[in-house]
């Protein structure tokens, strides 16, 4: 076995091999970056990614003095098999649930490895004399408290995704307050850990931490609202990055550094440009709270006059119209409806009409949900625009034809300063000279809970059906 890398207390010199090759799986895993920054470019990012894990864990298994190899190996099949099968049989419609599921176990792998390493710090090479380096414990202290609170912040996130839990926000009297007095102690709760000496002083101070940050991963994301989950998402994706690398520092791991800091910085970048697309305070974000003035109301108003049409007439007005934007959203997912949206689109094409999708930053549950479920219906990229980039086309679009989004096409968002979506940049679907808008029924409201002045627009055909089923209805009175 070569030497082990060096630890944050000891010192100890770092093999060359070992550091380039903690370097190299580093480059990957920024290429990896840059390739999942753009769909058409995604799976090469994906291969880049796994490539610089294998190169990273081949490192660290061949380089460090591991107690039982086939135990790690077998551990490893074992978690393998259940990721591919996950992977292979989760709907695109969970995906969000899912993603928020897998950050929270790199929260509690955060927070497992910090206590394995407070117990037996003789196997990490963190003694220093009788006890661990303050540094170290300090280290040890922010790894524990960050993967905590993204895997309890997380648990709340997939339990709103998932609907086992209201999406409403649960606002809590005093929880700004609340939030920064227990973010407060698990400062002063790091500084004593890292003074005391000896498990008798110790363990008490990191046994409370460990509760505390536990307890505020729940209250910073139980008051969000269910608008707002990419954003959460996001953050906590960024949460998680953190926690790995306090960890790479505990241990002296130079890759699990890199890993951790590019996530953690990614992921905060993302948040901020999501918060941006949302008019929102970046800050809330992280102070909790985000979206707590979300409405829990906003009841559809069915009394007001609406048109309906049915598909024969969307499909009859679709061929006359020279310029289609699609906006898809989170009911287009839930019906599965994207590739009948992508074979309506080519038939429209065939026809003459030019059609285009409009993709708004938080449409759906996740960062990139749109066009993670377009890329898996196949619709080439050039077709596919953002929101800043799309929406002055609609002053010249004949029909806006909207599949399951309401929120980001809500005017609410401009004109109702007491709307809990006000500032945020919607599409401008009112400048089309028709809009078609797909819905199950009148008696609902968007994930923020606000009834749409769109529904009730002159130009404005509401078609209630299940996504799916109305587009293919649309298909067929194409052919």
């Amino acid at each position: 076995m070569l030497a082990a890398p060096a630890h944050a207390s000891t010192g100890e010199a770092v093999n060359p091999w070992v550091a380039l090759a903690y370097l190299v799986s580093g480059v990957f895993f920024i290429l990896a970056l840059r390739g999942l920054s753009s769909p058409a470019t995604s799976q090469r990012g994906n291969r880049f990614g796994m490539i610089g894990m294998l190169t990273a864990v081949v490192t660290t298994l061949v380089t460090h003095e591991i107690a039982s190899l086939p135990e790690i190996l077998a551990a490893i099949a074992i978690g393998g098999a259940i990721g591919i099968t996950i992977a292979r049989r989760i709907a695109m419609t969970a995906m969000p649930e899912l993603v928020a599921a897998f950050h929270s176990l790199v929260g509690l792998a955060a927070v497992l490895v910090g206590w394995a390493a407070y117990l037996n710090p003789g196997a990490f090479g963190l003694l220093v004399g009788d006890g661990i380096g303050a540094i170290s414990k300090v280290e040890m202290a922010l790894g524990i408290a960050i993967g905590a609170i993204t895997f309890s912040g997380s648990i709340i996130a997939f339990l709103k995704l998932s609907g086992r839990m209201s999406g409403s926000p649960i606002l809590l009297p005093a929880r700004h307050v609340i939030n920064l007095g227990m973010l407060a102690a698990i400062i002063v709760l790091t500084a004593l850990f890292a003074m005391a000496s000896g498990p008798a002083e110790t363990m008490p101070l990191i046994i409370a931490l460990t509760v505390l940050a536990f307890v505020i991963g729940f209250l910073l994301i139980i008051p969000i609202g269910g608008a707002d989950m990419p954003v959460v998402v996001s953050m906590l994706n960024s949460y998680s990055g953190w926690a790995a690398a306090a960890m790479g520092f505990t241990l002296g791991n130079t890759a699990m550094i890199i890993t951790g800091a590019l996530v953690g910085s990614s992921g905060a970048i993302l948040s901020y440009i999501m918060c941006r697309a949302m008019n929102r305070s970046f800050i809330s974000v992280i102070a909790g709270g985000f979206g707590a003035e979300a409405a829990t109301g906003g009841e559809a108003r069915e009394q007001r006059p609406y048109k309906q049409g049915s598909a024969a007439d969307a499909a009859y007005m679709l061929e006359q119209a020279e310029k289609v934007i699609i906006i898809p959203g989170y009911g287009m997912a839930v019906a599965q409806a994207q590739h009948a949206l992508r074979e309506m689109a080519d038939k429209l094409k065939e026809k003459g009409v030019e059609v285009k999708y409009a993709i708004h930053p938080v449409a759906g549950r996740m960062p990139g949900h749109m066009n993670v479920l377009l890329a898996e219906a196949q619709v080439p990229y050039d077709e596919v625009f953002e929101l800043e980039d799309i929406n002055s086309d609609f002053a010249q679009a004949d029909i806006a034809f909207i599949i399951g989004a309401n929120d980001v096409v809500n005017p609410a968002a401009k004109t109702d300063k007491g709307s809990p979506i006000y500032g945020m940049p919607v599409f401008v679907v009112d400048k089309a000279k028709q809009v078609f808008f797909i819905k199950r029924s009148m008696g609902g409201v968007g994930y923020a809970g606000v009834d749409n002045d769109v529904f009730y627009m002159d130009q404005t055909m509401m078609l209630l059906a299940d996504a799916k089923k109305m587009v293919e209805d649309i298909v067929k009175a194409l052919d």
